[in-house]
């Protein structure tokens, strides 16, 4: 079985666009870790194409507060300005499919994996470095899990008193790339596949991940996509300029 596992759209329909595009044929499932939307300016256009295709859920904290589960006073004033304009536009279906849409961490079919926004402990939190990944590596359920929140792609490993950070290296910044790791007996994982739509590791293009279950492979991909065009969505919707701009930084 392979699973296409996705993270943090944001809202950005031309990364979405870009990352099901390239991974046509090559996967069964879809796992989606959240923050679905957010951000970007095409949240009804992510959840029209999204829905329809992914096995699995989970709500992020965008997605909670977007659809007015939770207040936006926690957030900076460019993402409460966001959250504000995406509640206000995004459909009536949509909006009650966001608030049924299940808290992490959740488990698909596949045995041994669990899927989560943030960490697997809280879905409000973090795990940037080795400090946050500590104790998810040793609280988990499973041997696996795939988590988001942070729009930076790679993950952290465990195997008795021996821990591992890595993230993935690519050749070039401009065009598709690809990089894999081979999971290794009795190891513990926690996998980020990367922020599709709004990545915060200075690369700029849409990030997703492929799990083969067969092969207990990873294989973190990196896709350019129509940034010119998610940038004009974001003005032309009177969203904060930054929000545009950073979609070129990777920041």
């Amino acid at each position: 079985m392979r699973a296409l596992i996705l993270s943090d759209i944001h809202g950005n329909l031309e990364a979405l666009q870009a990352v099901v595009a390239a991974a046509a044929g090559t996967y069964e499932q879809l796992w989606n870790l959240g923050d679905m939307v957010g951000y970007g300016a095409s949240p009804n256009e992510v959840l029209d194409l999204l829905r329809p295709i992914s096995s699995l859920n989970v709500r992020g904290n965008h997605d909670r507060v977007c659809c007015g589960l939770t207040s936006s006073i926690g957030f900076n004033p460019v993402a409460r300005a966001a959250a504000q304009w995406t509640q206000a536009e995004l459909t009536p279906e949509h909006l009650d499919w966001l608030r049924a849409c299940p808290q992490g961490p959740l488990h698909p079919l596949q045995p041994g994996i669990t899927c989560a926004h943030g960490s697997p402990l809280n879905e409000d939190h973090y795990i940037l470095n080795m400090r946050d990944a500590w104790a998810p590596l040793q609280q988990m359920t499973t041997p696996l899990t795939f988590f988001g929140h942070t729009h930076v792609q790679g993950g952290f490993a465990q195997k008795e008193h021996e821990w591992q950070e890595f993230h993935p290296h690519y050749t070039t910044r401009n065009d598709a790339n690809a990089w894999a790791i081979q999971l290794q007996p009795g190891v513990r994982h926690l996998i980020n596949p990367g922020s599709v739509g709004q990545p915060r590791d200075s690369d700029w293009r849409a990030a997703f991940a492929i799990y083969d279950s067969d092969t207990q492979e990873i294989i973190f991909h990196r896709v350019p996509y129509d940034l010119t065009a998610a940038q004009g969505r974001i003005l032309m919707a009177g969203l904060p300029e930054r929000l545009a701009a950073r979609l070129r930084e990777g920041r």
